[in-house]
């Protein structure tokens, strides 16, 4: 048998395997964020959480006051936004900040977490999409992501969107979709996600897998390959996410003692 080798991935840019921790940050990094929820004791929570993570917080019970904040002259970076608010719902606020000419990146925080919701949130200009239940931290590494994917050029800032079959993925957010469901994967896993489906049918090596967790060279585990285990549980906690979706998925594939592939580029059941 013939197996295609393959130490890294070409086709697509991989994301740096090795991003700086969310919580490493100076005072120069500080976020300013507009945090809109009407649940007293979970604002007062959640937005101090967000300070341990190394943001600033502005703390709002509902969308006139956030309206009323920055039509006064209060700033920020990021609104994070709660969907079900009193006397105008979160998704209704989307419009009414656009007509006033205020585009600050929008993430929403919410319990509303079916599919529906997400896919308007996104069609009117939310950037993220976040259930409460997933938690503080990885709320603070969405922010820091549109942040930072904010200081790039202007003409890296479109969104780039990568499809291979039915899955899709918005490196600007990492995220990752199976026939339109987010899969919810880890950033670490989200990478790995990537670089299997950057050469769909290529193998890719438990090193190369292992580097992409990682950095180039980064040793751990028990004896010189003892790193396979690592990727073979971060390969099996992928899979069983796909398959929450969809019981039949097998596009990852193992050749033993070698590595992994993405197998096939599966079109969209009609």
């Amino acid at each position: 048998m013939t197996t295609p080798m393959k130490e890294s991935a070409t086709a697509w840019p991989i994301y740096n395997p090795a991003p700086r921790p969310v919580d490493t940050i100076t005072s120069g990094d500080r976020v300013r964020l507009v945090f809109v929820d009407d649940d007293d004791d979970y604002r007062e929570v959640v937005g101090a959480e967000l300070v341990d993570h190394g943001f600033d917080v502005v703390s709002l019970a509902d969308g006139s006051a956030m309206l009323d904040y920055l039509a006064g002259g209060g700033g920020g970076d990021v609104i994070v936004l709660d969907w079900n608010l009193p006397i105008t719902p979160g998704i209704d606020l989307l419009p009414k900040l656009q007509r006033r000419g205020i585009h600050l990146p929008i993430v929403f925080l919410t319990g509303q977490s079916s599919r529906a919701h997400e896919n308007l949130a996104l069609e009117r200009g939310a950037l993220d999409f976040v259930d409460k239940s997933r938690g503080v931290g990885i709320l603070a590494k969405r922010i820091r992501l549109i942040v930072e994917a904010g200081k790039q050029p202007q003409e890296m800032q479109a969104e780039e969107i990568l499809q291979c079959g039915r899955l899709v993925l918005r490196p600007r957010v990492s995220r990752a979709y199976w026939n339109d469901v987010d899969v919810n994967l880890t950033l670490t896993e989200f990478n790995i996600v990537r670089l299997l489906a950057s050469s769909v049918g290529e193998y890719v090596t438990y090193r190369a897998v292992y580097d992409c967790m990682h950095h180039v060279g980064f040793i751990a585990g028990s004896g010189e390959d003892g790193y396979r285990t690592n990727v073979r549980s971060s390969i099996k906690r992928i899979r069983n996410k796909f398959r929450a979706i969809d019981s039949d998925f097998g596009e990852i594939e193992n050749f033993p003692s070698f590595g992994y592939r993405w197998g096939r580029a599966s079109t969209p059941s009609a």
